[in-house]
């Protein structure tokens, strides 16, 4: 809704006002009438403004649609696959540590990491190319990009191993930019880097400072990238449905957007600058009709 419309619709509502107060007093002709229907008439003005209040404190609360009850479903976190442009961290061992030494050399690959504190720091590790191949040292090219870490653990072991490079070797992998954007109403809009490689909506929501009091939790935004395609997904954070949802757990480079709401629309529009002027407005028209004879 655009905001000249909801200051039109407020300017109407609070002139409607006036006009049924300024006309129930002239119906009065005895000041202590007045008195009397006033009595009954501030409690309905009041009950009326507290039914709008508690239907707004609703929707600036999460899960407030859910009932006392247990999930018994698990989230399935399924392991995300490798994609073009990831950075690897690729260490090996084995039960000869110089032999092993040769396939542990730093790449030259460096990447800039930044966290929700505003840190930078410099990463180097292993970078999945255009091509979607990894370079490794001695085993050369391997094809990366769409497999997941333990796929990828998996087939270099059987390469090190057939090729009688190291006995019982141990391969661990791990993402250098595991990423996630929360952007929008949130206290701090940033990129958080992930070194567990595991997290939920929920903390990262927390780790961005929670949602403010102008955004939506009834319609969250996840901008994921699957098989090359970029997916919208909305999300009510008011029921209980991410609970049982595939995206509870996020994936490196999600995109979390917040929007604002109608009470932020209108405060940055300035139609609330205007309210303290009708206001006033009201008290004047009530404070003439009292002293009116």
């Amino acid at each position: 809704m655009k905001p000249y419309i909801i200051y039109l619709q407020l300017a109407k509502k609070l002139c409607a006002m006036i006009d049924t107060i300024t006309l129930l007093f002239f119906e009065m002709k005895l000041k202590k009438q007045w008195h009397k229907r006033l009595s009954y008439i501030l409690p309905l003005i009041i009950l009326s403004v507290s039914l709008s209040s508690c239907g707004n404190a609703r929707n600036a609360t999460y899960f407030n649609k859910t009932t006392s009850i247990a999930y018994n479903n698990k989230v399935e976190s399924l392991e995300p696959v490798i994609q073009l442009n990831d950075l690897l961290s690729i260490t090996v061992s084995s039960i000869n540590p110089e032999a092993a030494e040769m396939f542990n050399m730093t790449s030259n690959s460096v990447a800039q990491s930044s966290t929700n504190a505003g840190n930078t720091t410099r990463v180097s590790g292993y970078l999945v190319g255009q091509d979607g191949i990894l370079r490794f040292p001695i085993l050369g090219n391997i094809e990366a990009v769409g497999k997941t870490k333990k796929a990828l653990r998996e087939e270099i072991t059987t390469l090190l191993i057939d090729r009688k490079l190291l006995i019982e070797p141990i391969v661990d992998i791990r993402y250098l930019n595991y990423k996630i954007s929360v952007l929008g109403e949130v206290k701090n809009p940033s990129v958080l880097t992930i070194p567990s490689e595991k997290i939920s909506l929920l903390e990262a929501l927390g780790l961005a400072g929670d949602i403010t009091i102008y955004g939506r939790r009834d319609n969250i935004t996840l901008i994921r990238e699957e098989n090359g395609i970029k997916r919208i997904r909305r999300i009510d954070l008011t029921t209980n449905e991410i609970f049982n949802s595939p995206y509870y757990y996020l994936q490196s480079n999600d995109i979390i957007y917040v929007e604002p709401n109608n009470a932020k629309i209108a405060t940055s529009s300035g139609t609330r600058q205007w309210i303290p002027v009708i206001l006033s407005a009201i008290s004047l028209a009530i404070i003439a009709v009292i002293n009116f004879k």
